[in-house]
């Protein structure tokens, strides 16, 4: 399989930036074989970069960027939703930035995809899964389509739950913020009331 992305490197645009960070146009982020290192080929709307990061790395670098480690991001998953392998991160939840990954993040070959973007999948050989992304352009990732599957369920649930507090949490702020002032402004109506019943 590195040997495959090895040749892919041919008809990649080898521009290795350094300074940069999962954003809301990262599609998703592969591994390949740069040299004797693991680099990361990142796959944006219209873009792609070379980056001298493993993928993991990059994906720690973009948590930490964001404000939380990826230790506390893998800890939030595992209690929103339960699950302890191959687990989803919220990268940046006010944009939508949520990836995961397609096998263990310690394997070499994890690629990580970005939930937001896919649009449809589907199986093309045993360990091949042709993924459509929203800007309708396809790639043929070394995935079998169950995990992409799996995975997209796992997300969309994360998603759903973390959504789900934000908004109670929300509720909650609204209520107390508004609820001495909507008693006051009901006393306020009923004196008005009496008042203006009053023959005096």
């Amino acid at each position: 399989m590195m040997d495959k992305m090895k040749k892919e490197l041919n008809g990649l645009k080898q521009t290795e930036i350094e300074d940069y960070e999962i954003n809301s146009r990262t599609m998703f982020v592969e591994p390949v074989v740069y040299g004797s290192k693991i680099y990361s080929r990142v796959v944006e709307v219209e873009d792609e970069f070379l980056l001298p990061f493993k993928p993991l790395d990059l994906i720690k670098k973009s948590c930490n960027y964001y404000g939380v480690d990826y230790e506390s991001r893998k800890r939030g998953t595992r209690q929103l939703i339960g699950y302890f392998r191959k687990l989803s991160i919220i990268i940046e939840p006010t944009y939508h930035i949520y990836f995961f990954p397609t096998v263990s993040p310690l394997k070499p070959e994890c690629i990580w995809i970005a939930f937001e973007h896919v649009e449809c999948y589907r199986r093309v050989a045993a360990q091949k899964t042709m993924i459509t992304f929203r800007n309708k352009k396809s790639h043929i990732l070394q995935v079998p389509v169950s995990t992409i599957e799996v995975q997209m369920l796992r997300t969309s649930l994360l998603k759903t739950k973390l959504m789900q507090r934000i908004e109670s949490n929300g509720r909650k702020f609204f209520n107390k913020a508004n609820g001495p002032q909507l008693i006051n402004a009901s006393e306020s109506s009923l004196e008005y009331d009496a008042y203006s019943k009053d023959p005096k």
